[in-house]
C-alpha cells in the first residue's frame, strides 16, 4: 500500500500533511511514502529529511500515477482531480457540507474519499481530530498577532514614570482557539473575558483564570460537541450581555464557526462604531465570513478607528508545529482505519463511518451509500 503526500497549492499554505517523524512511522507500519518534491520545504522539511528515512521523492505526476491513498490538508482542487483515478483513497479536508460539487466530482471519479475536518467530537477520536490540533495553535497566534498590532502593551506594568495599566481582552467562542487565546493572553497579563453559546464552557473559561459572560442559553444547545447557529433571539440577549465588555476591549479576538454553514455575524457595525478608538478585533471566522460585519478575509480594515483583522492564521505561521500536529492526527487515523496496512471499511464504526464521504464513487448519507 502506498501513501502519497502531496504538496499544497493553496495560496498562502505553507504546512504539509505528513512530517518525515512521521512518515517513518508509516514506513514502519508497512507502507512505502512517495512525497511530492518539495512537500514539505516552507515547513523547513528538507526532501532529504524524508529520503533519509526511507521515503521516496518523486515528481507530482508519478505521485498521483502510483500512490493507492493520497494525502493533503486543504481540499483537492480541480487541477488535482485532473490527475485522480479510479479506486484511489483522498484524505484530506473537504468541508463536504459547503462543498457538494467538489465531492460529486471526486464521485465522478470513481474514488472513496475521507473528510478530516469531519472527525466526531469524541473521547476516543481526539487523537486524530486536526480541526483541535490547527485550532489550537491558531489562538495562540491570534494573540500574538494582536499584541503585535495593538498601540499597547498587555501586562501591568509600575515604572518610574507612573503605572501601565493592563490591557482588556474579549474572546468570543470558547472552543479550542479560544481556550489556548484566553490562556496566551492571560500569561501575557492581560485582563480577559470570554462569551460561548455554549455555557458548559464556563467552567473551564474560569479554570485558566478568565471571566465568563453568560448569557442565557435555554434553547440553544450545542450539536456533537460544536456550537450552533444561534438564534436571533440568543444573538439579542449575547449583544446587551457582552457590548460593556466589547466597548472597553483593547482586543477582540473571534472564533466562532459552526461546521459546513456561514459564519454568525456576532458583532455589528454598529457595534464596531462604539468600541475603543484604537482597538484591534481579530476575526479567525473570516474565511466563512466572519463574525464582524466589516471583517474581509485576509485583509486589515480600519474602520471607526477600530483595526480589523480578517484571517484564519490557519496555523501556516507556524507551519512546522502544524504539520508535526496533523501528520500525527493522520498516523492515527490511518492506523485506526487499517490492519497490516489493509483497509477494515468498518463501515458501522462512528468515525470511519461519519468521515467516509465517497465510497468507490458513490456519495455517502446518513450512514449510506447512495
Amino acid at each position: 500500500m502506498k501513501i502519497g503526500i502531496l504538496k499544497e497549492t493553496q495560496l498562502g499554505e505553507k504546512r504539509v500533511s505528513i512530517s518525515p517523524n512521521i512518515a517513518k512511522q508509516l514506513i514502519e507500519l508497512g507502507f512505502d511514502v512517495l512525497v511530492e518534491e518539495d512537500a514539505g520545504s516552507t515547513s523547513s522539511f528538507k526532501d532529504s529529511d524524508y529520503t533519509n528515512i526511507g521515503a521516496i521523492v518523486e515528481k507530482r505526476g508519478v505521485v498521483f500515477k502510483e500512490a493507492n491513498i493520497l494525502i493533503k490538508i486543504n481540499p483537492f482542487d480541480e487541477e488535482d482531480l485532473k490527475l485522480i483515478d479510479k479506486g484511489q483513497i483522498l484524505m484530506s479536508q473537504l468541508f463536504h457540507k459547503s462543498h457538494p460539487e467538489l465531492i460529486k466530482a471526486i464521485a465522478n471519479k470513481g474514488a472513496t474519499a475521507f473528510s478530516m475536518d469531519a472527525m466526531p467530537r469524541i473521547s476516543r477520536a481526539q487523537d486524530m481530530d486536526v480541526l483541535s490540533s490547527q485550532n489550537n495553535l491558531a489562538g495562540y497566534k491570534a494573540v500574538i498577532l494582536g499584541a503585535y498590532e495593538m498601540t499597547k502593551i498587555f501586562p501591568l506594568m509600575m515604572t518610574a514614570a507612573g503605572t501601565i495599566t493592563p490591557s482588556r481582552v474579549l474572546i468570543y467562542g470558547v472552543g479550542v482557539a479560544g481556550l489556548q487565546a484566553i490562556a496566551t493572553a492571560k500569561r501575557l497579563g492581560a485582563v480577559v473575558e470570554a462569551t460561548d453559546i455554549r455555557l458548559e464552557t464556563k467552567e473551564q473559561t474560569e479554570s485558566l483564570g478568565a471571566k465568563f459572560i453568560t448569557v442565557d442559553n435555554t434553547g440553544e444547545e450545542s450539536e456533537g460537541g460544536y456550537a450552533k447557529a444561534a438564534s436571533e433571539e440568543y444573538a439579542r440577549k449575547q449583544k446587551e450581555a457582552v457590548d460593556k465588555s466589547l466597548f472597553q476591549a483593547d482586543l477582540v479576538i473571534t472564533t466562532a464557526m459552526v461546521p459546513g454553514r456561514k459564519s454568525p455575524i456576532l458583532i455589528t457595525e454598529e457595534q464596531v462604531k462604539h468600541m475603543k478608538n484604537g482597538a484591534v478585533l481579530i476575526d479567525l471566522a473570516a474565511a466563512q465570513g466572519g463574525n464582524c460585519e466589516l471583517s474581509e478575509m485576509g485583509k486589515t480594515v480600519v474602520k471607526h478607528g477600530v483595526k480589523i483583522i480578517g484571517t484564519t492564521i490557519s496555523p501556516e505561521s507556524v507551519s512546522t508545529n502544524a504539520s508535526d500536529l496533523y501528520a500525527k492526527n493522520m498516523l492515527n487515523f490511518i492506523k485506526h482505519l487499517t490492519d497490516k496496512t489493509e483497509f477494515k471499511w468498518d463501515l458501522e464504526e462512528e468515525i470511519t463511518d461519519e468521515t467516509l464521504i465517497v465510497k468507490d464513487g458513490k456519495i455517502r448519507k446518513n450512514g449510506k451509500t447512495e
